[in-house]
């Protein structure tokens, strides 16, 4: 059962060190569904995470025309998706996502796009503009936040 946690994101650093931590603690097999309007910061999470587990010198750019990026760490692979540019849903096969979820780490961007093959498991980031920071609101699984929160 998922749990529900709000994360004040302040400013960029402070983002920035929330998807370090945010990243090292995915496990190969979760799919992180990530929402949020245009320039909230979806992508920004994402590359922290992805630094977090492959080193912090890798490029990581945005998705938003290639669709997805795949990036290889010692702890299996993790794909960068952005959806947005999908115009049907049977695109999201055709890109390999289906193939991945379950084996992988998925990060996906603009998870509206899914349709029905959207993982009843994944763990869903949502992230709103607070004042000049954001607010970030998390449903995942206990153990999830735990080590989020360095309690695990």
């Amino acid at each position: 059962m998922a749990e529900i946690r709000e994360f004040p994101l302040a400013d960029e650093e402070t983002a920035r060190a929330f998807g370090t931590r945010f990243g090292l603690a995915l496990r190969p097999g979760m799919t992180v569904l990530l929402e949020g309007p245009v320039g909230a910061g979806k992508s920004h999470l994402a590359r922290a995470a992805i630094r977090a587990l492959s080193g912090a010198e890798v490029d990581v750019p945005s998705p938003t025309f290639t669709l997805v990026q795949t990036y290889e760490t010692l702890g299996g692979e993790v794909w960068h998706a952005d959806l947005y540019r999908l115009t049907d849903v049977g695109e999201v096969e055709e890109l390999g996502l289906t193939e991945a979820m379950g084996q992988d780490i998925l990060l996906i961007e603009w998870p509206d796009r899914l349709g029905d093959y959207a993982p009843r498991d994944a763990i869903r980031v949502e992230i709103s503009y607070a004042g000049e920071g954001r607010l970030l609101r998390l449903s995942a699984p206990a153990a999830f936040i735990a080590a989020l929160e360095g309690e695990a």
